[in-house]
């Protein structure tokens, strides 16, 4: 690439930059290091142009943070929170997930990293320990959670869960159970009325196939895609053509790209966004359908109005 075209491709790139939404930020404080708090997450996506962006930590909830951050730090961008119902929330727990909906969580994700299909993991495939950061803390050892009940359906406390994100509208995600869990939560959901549905990175340790992803889209499940996993990072798993791959499996307009990023030794979330974008050209997509799986779709699942063009 000539320094013209290379000068050309930046612009770009920071154009496009300009109303993207990241629902998948991990800044700090936290129990796992982290490159970038929470204030510098929300001025650096600010000077980018972001719209919106999201704070999201595996062990507590992020919902007063946002509040404290757009009325004194931000500028422009809006800060959403979040909560993840790992063992430090109670686990699968419908009043925690009642006080953070009534303050303004966007997102309900099902346990993370104490989903009984992370833990295994951990057990099984010496990748996956390498690359998941470790708390820099030793706590107590998690009790693996389940959406499934005894009798092998989706839990009462789940259901709970669900009737409660629905009469919110807000978005729930099935956080990291395996896909044979997730497929009854989906179905689980939908018949609760929740609208708005979301599964992150769905063929890291959730294990989705290509035909799993095709039909969750088909019943309305947006796929996030966790730009760490395709950029040069320590979390690097997937190539151009899984890239590909995915975003054909769920199509462009079922697709969107969160960082997953404020982790030690990883780009920023911003330059994440600015490394996938440079994928996604170098892909073939279009600067429409970029800016859909970089902002639109995001800020439609969150419930966000459209970005100013």
């Amino acid at each position: 690439m000539t320094d013209a075209a290379a000068t050309s491709q930046d612009a770009r790139i920071k154009a496009m930059l300009k109303g993207a939404v990241d629902l998948h930020i991990h800044s700090g404080p936290s129990l796992m290091p982290r490159k970038i708090d929470h204030v510098e997450a929300v001025r650096q996506a600010d000077e980018a142009g972001f719209a919106a962006i999201l704070l999201k930590d595996h062990y507590y909830p992020t919902m007063p943070l946002a509040t404290i951050l757009n009325t004194h730090i931000s500028k422009g961008v809006k800060v959403l929170g979040a909560i993840v119902l790992n063992n430090p929330l109670g686990s699968i727990n419908p009043s925690a997930v009642d006080y953070a909906l009534k303050q303004g969580a966007r997102v309900v994700w099902m346990p993370t990293a104490h989903a009984n299909n992370h833990l295994d993991h951990y057990k099984t495939d010496a990748k996956f320990d390498s690359k998941f950061p470790v708390a820099t803390q030793k706590t107590l050892a998690p009790a693996p959670l389940s959406l499934l009940g005894p009798d092998g359906k989706i839990s009462d406390e789940v259901k709970a869960i669900l009737d409660l994100v629905a009469a919110a509208d807000a978005v729930v995600s099935g956080g990291h159970h395996h896909v044979s869990e997730l497929l009854p939560f989906y179905e689980e959901a939908k018949a609760r009325g929740v609208k708005r549905l979301l599964l992150n990175h769905p063929t890291y340790v959730n294990e989705c196939s290509l035909q799993d992803v095709r039909h969750l889209a088909s019943l309305g499940v947006k796929m996030e895609h966790s730009i760490c996993m395709f950029v040069p990072s320590t979390f690097l798993l997937f190539d151009a053509d899984h890239l590909k791959a995915v975003i054909e499996a769920a199509g462009v307009e079922n697709t969107l790209f969160g960082s997953d990023l404020g982790q030690n030794n990883n780009p920023t979330p911003v330059e994440g966004f600015e490394q996938i974008i440079a994928l996604l050209i170098d892909a073939g997509f279009s600067d429409d359908q970029i800016r859909l799986m970089t902002a639109g779709n995001a800020a439609d699942l969150a419930g966000l109005a459209p970005a100013a063009n």
